[in-house]
C-alpha cells in the first residue's frame, strides 16, 4: 500500500527535552570507537573554544531517530516498519551538541515517493536547545521495500 501523500508537509509536535550529558557522550563516543579529547576531557573542550565537552556528529541520531519513531508510527501514514531499511542520513549544524544542552526535536515529512515500488520517506529532524535555538538539521531517508510478489 502507497504512503498517504497527505503528510508530505505535516510536523509532529517537539518532543520532551532530552538532556545531554557528559556520560552519554562518552559512552557514545566509545561505542564508535572515536578517542578525540574534546568528547571526554572538558579542558580539551574548552581549548578548542567549546563551553563543555561535544558530542560526536552522529550522536544526535540517537534523539532525532526516537522522535522519527512518532512518524512511522502513525497508522494514518500506512508505513509497514517490518520492510523498512534506513536509505540515508545527513546532519546540518548551526554548533555541535554540548553537554548540559536539552534538546527538543520537531519531525517533519518532507517528501514522500514511490520508486520501482519501493516507497521512499523523507524526514526532517530539526533540533532545538532549551532557548529554541536551532542546534542541528538531521535528514532521514527510509526506504519501505516492495512487497515480494506472491506466484
Amino acid at each position: 500500500m502507497a504512503l498517504d501523500q497527505s503528510f508530505v508537509g505535516r510536523s509532529y509536535p517537539p518532543t520532551a527535552p532530552y538532556e545531554v550529558g557528559r556520560e552519554k557522550i562518552r559512552e557514545f563516543a566509545e561505542a564508535i570507537g572515536d578517542a578525540h579529547p574534546a568528547y571526554t576531557d572538558p579542558e580539551a573542550a574548552k581549548a578548542l573554544g567549546h563551553e563543555d565537552v561535544v558530542a560526536p556528529p552522529t550522536f544526535v541520531f540517537s534523539i532525532t531517530y526516537r522522535a522519527a519513531a512518532e512518524v512511522v508510527q502513525d497508522p494514518e501514514l500506512g508505513l509497514d516498519y517490518s520492510r523498512v531499511v534506513h536509505g540515508d542520513q545527513r546532519f546540518a549544524y548551526v554548533r555541535p551538541v554540548r553537554a548540559g544542552d536539552r534538546l527538543t526535536v520537531t519531525s517533519t515529512v518532507e517528501a514522500i515517493r514511490s520508486m520501482a515500488g519501493n516507497d521512499i520517506l523523507d524526514i526532517r529532524g530539526d533540533v532545538h536547545d532549551e532557548l529554541g535555538e536551532l542546534v542541528v538539521t538531521a535528514h532521514t531517508k527510509l526506504v519501505a521495500r516492495a512487497a515480494a510478489e506472491e506466484s
